[in-house]
């Protein structure tokens, strides 16, 4: 039969889609029913009265850190593999120095301009 291939994925979808309903339908099963106090059904209630704002606002520079740690971070992603291969390119006579040069440098040229803009300085 043709449609035997899709076999797995039919039963995978199936499952998840179970599981998903099994539960909804266990936490309106289970779950607390509607109560009187309003204070009690707001999110994350502690049984205090919640004053102020709900979330505080961040700096732009925490952001920008964050970024940074991300962009900085994906060099691993880039740098484990070909460090992991550099063994197999260089038997194989295949030139890979140059375009993992290119890559570091740029990364440090905009390392050097992150930190003369003073996105790292924290007191700024």
């Amino acid at each position: 039969m043709v449609y035997a291939e899709y076999l797995p994925i039919l039963i995978q979808v199936i499952l998840a889609l179970g599981i998903g309903v099994g539960i909804l339908v266990a936490s309106h099963a289970f779950g607390q029913g509607p109560r009187t106090n309003s204070t009690k059904d707001s999110a994350y209630e502690c049984g205090m009265i919640s004053t102020g704002q709900a979330h505080a606002k961040f700096s732009v520079k925490f952001y920008v850190v964050a970024m940074l740690f991300i962009v900085f971070d994906i060099e691993a992603v880039f740098f484990i593999p070909w460090a992991m291969i550099y063994r197999d390119f260089l038997a194989n006579d295949i030139p890979i120095l140059l375009p993992i040069l290119f890559f570091t440098t740029i990364l440090v040229v905009g390392f050097i301009y992150e930190f003369k803009k003073g996105a790292l300085d924290w007191e700024k």
